[in-house]
């Protein structure tokens, strides 16, 4: 007797139910997917002039690239800063492992199991020139495409890109934020 006051229940649980477990399915493949397959980042600040936006870009970065050893100089990366571990940090690959990389002055050869990563704005970044070669596994994934700002939206490329003069006085890469126009 006391069941048939539970009946008319049944079908008000079972599409709760169903309807959870629908959104844990999706949860976990976004976990999923976030954790293995692309992820977005922000990344805000002067060390990728011009590549990327002074006052932030939000580029997909895809983590497929690191699993299989498919990293090459050129590719801009994202990684766990070597300084804080906290931090993530997006440069370019300047050398990986057996490449000699420096300038004029001092020139190193990156040791196996490692890369050498700088900024495009070579004069404002904190990058191996000051820590040293930087261990694969630290590596997060390789940025592939910029999503904002609009007007840099599109595939980031192995090389840096040639900024027009006009797109520099227009101040679509230089903001207020302590840069001013010419």
């Amino acid at each position: 007797m006391s069941l048939q006051v539970f009946r008319h229940w049944i079908p008000t649980v079972k599409d709760a139910f169903d309807r959870t477990l629908m959104v844990a399915k999706f949860f976990c493949s976004l976990h999923v997917t976030n954790t293995f397959l692309c992820t977005c980042a922000l990344a805000m600040g002067p060390s990728m002039l011009p590549t990327l936006n002074l006052t932030g870009s939000l580029v997909l970065v895809e983590r497929l690239s690191i699993r299989f050893g498919k990293m090459a100089s050129g590719d801009v990366v994202l990684i766990r800063s070597p300084e804080e571990p906290r931090k993530v940090v997006i440069k370019r690959i300047v050398g990986v492992e057996g490449d000699a990389v420096g300038n004029e002055e001092a020139t190193a050869v990156v040791p196996k199991g490692h890369i050498w990563i700088e900024g495009d704005n070579k004069h404002n970044s904190r990058d191996s020139r000051q820590f040293g070669p930087v261990p694969y596994g630290l590596l997060e994934g390789r940025v592939f495409w910029v999503m904002w700002p609009p007007e840099d939206f599109g595939s980031v490329g192995r090389k840096v890109e040639n900024i027009s003069l006009e797109r520099l006085l227009s101040g679509s890469i230089f903001s207020s934020a302590g840069c001013q126009k010419t």
